[in-house]
């Protein structure tokens, strides 16, 4: 069950997303749901609902990053920018719902998402 503005999802970056695959499934039992080319979720060992996502885009941030989920994304997005946080990528749909992504004061990218 998703919970209003916790960490819901976090993603990891790939230089290689099949090695990185290899080596997370060897090493933690991860299960992982092939979403293209470049993008793969993972589950923990027992657990259907994915944790988290590894991504092999060149263009995706090259930091690990927290996801927190949101019942009203726009309204999520408003109090960012409200707070002083800048937007880096406006929302956008993708397979499962919408998300937008910000920096915070000191830099640190971390998005938000909803199914909504």
């Amino acid at each position: 069950m998703s919970v209003h503005h916790r960490i819901d999802y976090f993603e990891l970056t790939a230089s290689d997303l099949s090695a990185a695959k290899r080596f997370y499934s060897a090493a933690f039992d991860w299960h992982f749901n092939d979403y293209g080319p470049d993008y793969a979720g993972f589950a923990y060992p027992g657990i259907e609902r994915e944790a988290g996502g590894v991504s092999g885009d060149a263009d995706h941030t090259r930091a690990a990053l927290a996801i927190l989920y949101s019942d009203n994304l726009e309204l999520s997005e408003q109090k960012v920018r409200s707070a002083g946080g800048r937007i880096v990528k406006p929302i956008f749909s993708f397979p499962g719902g919408r998300r937008f992504h910000f920096t915070d004061p000191s830099g640190n990218e971390v998005a938000v998402w909803s199914d909504k």
